[in-house]
């Protein structure tokens, strides 16, 4: 539901009211250019304020596949990644992120894990005539739907933490 939220504020779904993108008539106001949005939010390994020597690895990786029209999620994709340098989750890790160690343990190693996410992109590729442009040039036709990869980091306090 946050995800839904958030990208209405950022203005990423089109009202209901509006129509479809279809024929990409010039472009006004805040009228979405994209069809589709592939949101991703990455959980990783963290430790508390001060612990913070040691690489962050992805521990969850979810995305969801959001139609901009309608607001709604179309697929889903889902899995736990086993951290490989620092394979035991802190305390903190685990009751920040609500992620318990036997679900890293029981997943897959980060590799597997992108096979997987490319496998699930294909299949909603092929569903739903979506394409990922690279550029003005590569706006689609009617019968294909434009997408794009979003997500959320707290860059600032990232950079905080590397000062």
């Amino acid at each position: 539901m946050a995800t839904k939220k958030l990208a209405r504020r950022l203005g990423l779904i089109r009202s209901r009211s509006a129509g479809p993108a279809r024929g990409r008539p010039a472009r006004s106001g805040r009228e979405q250019l994209f069809d589709y949005l592939v949101v991703i939010d990455f959980e990783s390994t963290c430790w508390e304020e001060g612990k913070r020597h040691r690489t962050q690895e992805i521990i969850e990786f979810p995305a969801v596949l959001l139609n901009t029209s309608t607001g709604e999620i179309e697929s889903e994709f889902h899995a736990y990644v086993q951290p490989q340098e620092h394979p035991i989750l802190s305390e903190f890790c685990m009751e920040l992120t609500g992620i318990k160690q036997d679900q890293v343990d029981e997943g897959v190693p980060l590799k597997i894990c992108l096979s997987q996410f490319c496998k699930w992109i294909q299949k909603i590729q092929q569903q739903k005539k979506i394409i990922f442009a690279t550029g003005v040039s590569d706006l689609p036709t009617s019968e294909v739907k434009l997408c794009a990869f979003v997500t959320w980091s707290a860059i600032k306090e990232e950079i905080g933490h590397l000062k």
